[in-house]
């Protein structure tokens, strides 16, 4: 697999609490340099940043984040605000304490129901991996499967951990075909973000595969 095939898969991602205007510009000019799937970026820098990339680079944020138990109405309303302010995709918590709870019925009309405010926008689906049992995460992506979302994501990047190489075989071995499976938090080197593809991801959500590539080129390697 060449460089430019996984960079293909990259939502190139600044998702921190002081993240500035320039920041944000620089990723952004990031990704339409090396050909991103999309940059995922803060809510509040959506407009902004849509306006700045017009049709060169699809934007991507996060709604619920990172925690997930924002009620329903609450998260369909960030979706749909997000849609008009530019988003081309959005990636959503689920409420894990409704999932634990066995209310999975519920977490599947949440998921719809933010999926039909994105108005045909991409939904994906952050179940938070590191804190699911295995049985929780084979629900999830049971209910995922039979959700109108577009993608499983594996986690927000802010919790206990982030993807692993275990968690995106399960998800391809019990997600439905047609689903997408984004990988994200702690894909640290282009050796893992290559074995995470090879594992089954789609999509791969990481701040760091961009800086990484930038350097080599600095440097010339």
């Amino acid at each position: 697999m060449e460089l430019k095939d996984i960079l293909a898969k990259c939502d190139h991602t600044l998702l921190t609490q002081t993240a500035t205007w320039a920041e944000i510009k620089g990723v952004c000019d990031d990704g339409i340099k090396y050909h991103t799937a999309s940059v995922c970026i803060p809510a509040s820098y959506v407009k902004q940043a849509k306006e700045y990339v017009g049709d060169k680079l699809p934007i991507c944020t996060v709604i619920g984040f990172p925690n997930g138990y924002d009620t329903t109405a609450a998260k369909c309303f960030m979706a749909s605000d997000a849609v008009a302010n530019g988003a081309d995709e959005v990636d959503m918590v689920i409420n894990i304490g409704m999932l634990k709870d066995g209310r999975d019925d519920e977490v599947l009309a949440e998921i719809n129901a933010i999926k039909a405010a994105c108005a045909g926008h991409t939904l994906k689906v952050i179940i938070e991996t590191c804190l699911l049992s295995e049985d929780e995460k084979i629900r999830m992506c049971d209910i995922v499967s039979k959700s109108d979302a577009d993608f499983i994501k594996t986690s927000t990047g802010f919790s206990t951990a982030g993807a692993t190489f275990d968690d995106v075989a399960l998800m391809k071995a019990h997600m439905k075909p047609g689903k997408g499976i984004k990988a994200a938090g702690g894909i640290a080197s282009l050796d893992d973000a290559y074995r995470f593809i090879e594992l089954g991801a789609t999509r791969l959500g990481t701040s760091r595969i961009v800086k990484l590539v930038k350097n080599e080129e600095a440097t010339g390697y």
